[in-house]
């Protein structure tokens, strides 16, 4: 066709009082003329694409790290000298010493409440309730687990002080106990055996016992940190294993250091911690990383198109165009979720295997 017949065309189009509408990205321009049914003379469409029904999923890979999750650091509350320290790599578990100091134990409990004040008979509070279940976890009775510190409770912490050798006080200073989760894998050591601490200074680091994947991801992506949201997890060695969101937590990173030394500004993460089903699968793999994917969203058995089918029409929302043999329509269609190049369409005569045109 010359280009003064294209120019006639669009003249007589403009006319008739046809519209032209630019939609987003990869979504093509639709005449309107009032009705989301309509015929349209004309020869096949160059290019066509069928409707298929499949799983459409927003998914996103992120790389992610093996090891251990998170790493935490135990500080000292006590001024002393560290005189024991586990090995690293091992294990420490409920009432057992994470560290010594003048050679009397610093023993690990399981809580999320840190421990900030002296407990002592006429005190309460959920501290007081924390330290109780652990004293009854290891065995110890005759007191009532409440949030109440009562007489009954001095008198079982006495017994406690008495087996790992400490002042029969029935008091627990915050300096004596430190609260994980759960059990702990001692990561890497911060002091040394004979260094001598005081209140604030880092002992050691230590890190869950469950092999984990750490993923950083930018504050945009959040919406794929969904705590207890399934993801799947791509080994090295190319093998996949199910994985499941445990923990989702906001962090705030330094900036790096400029050319005069000054730290650049800080930057927030989200560090997203993932449990696969299958921890074994995982070993050997220490400080290695791994691809992990997350899917934001999924819709299932639905009819898709390419985007670049899309037509924005004139009276508003969208439509395809059917390729029927020598002639096309338009119709319109309702959108749903955008995926992997395709969205998620319903709409009248719209059926698997229909034929759409997609602009080149």
């Amino acid at each position: 066709m010359s280009g003064v017949s294209r120019r006639a065309r669009l003249r007589a189009a403009v006319i008739g009082g046809v519209v032209l509408l630019v939609a987003a990205v990869g979504v093509s321009a639709a005449v309107g003329f009032g009705g989301g049914d309509r015929a349209e003379a004309g020869s096949a469409p160059p290019a066509t694409a069928p409707v298929t029904r499949q799983t459409l999923a927003d998914a996103e890979t992120a790389e992610g790290e093996l090891g251990y999750g998170a790493t935490r650091t135990a500080t000292a509350k006590l001024s002393g000298t560290v005189t024991a320290l586990p090995p690293t790599g091992s294990t420490v578990q409920r009432g057992r010493a994470l560290y010594s100091v003048d050679n009397e134990e610093v023993v690990l409990l399981y809580g999320g409440l840190p421990a900030y004040r002296t407990l002592a008979p006429g005190l309460a509070g959920a501290d007081v309730a924390q330290f109780e279940r652990n004293l009854k976890a290891l065995g110890y009775t005759g007191f009532t687990v409440d949030d109440e510190y009562t007489g009954a409770t001095a008198d079982a912490v006495r017994d406690w002080q008495e087996d790992l050798g400490l002042a029969e006080t029935g008091r627990v200073e915050p300096g004596r106990i430190i609260y994980a989760d759960r059990e702990v894998r001692v990561e890497s050591h911060q002091a040394d055996v004979g260094d001598l601490t005081q209140p604030g200074q880092a002992v050691l680091a230590y890190t869950g016992t469950s092999r984990l994947v750490t993923v950083e991801l930018d504050v945009d992506d959040q919406r794929l940190a969904k705590r207890n949201a399934k993801v799947t997890v791509r080994l090295p060695d190319g093998r996949t294993v199910a994985g499941t969101v445990s923990t989702v937590e906001t962090v705030i990173q330094a900036g790096a250091a400029g050319a005069n030394g000054q730290s650049g500004e800080a930057e927030t993460k989200i560090e997203v911690t993932v449990a696969v089903a299958d921890p074994k699968a995982l070993a050997g793999f220490d400080q290695a990383s791994a691809d992990v994917v997350f899917t934001a969203a999924e819709r299932k058995d639905v009819l898709t198109v390419p985007v670049s089918a899309l037509l924005a029409l004139a009276e508003g929302g969208y439509g395809v165009q059917l390729a029927e043999g020598e002639a096309s329509r338009v119709v319109a269609v309702t959108t749903g979720l955008f995926a992997d190049g395709r969205v998620e369409i319903t709409g009248a005569d719209v059926t698997e295997g229909t034929l759409v045109a997609v602009p080149g």
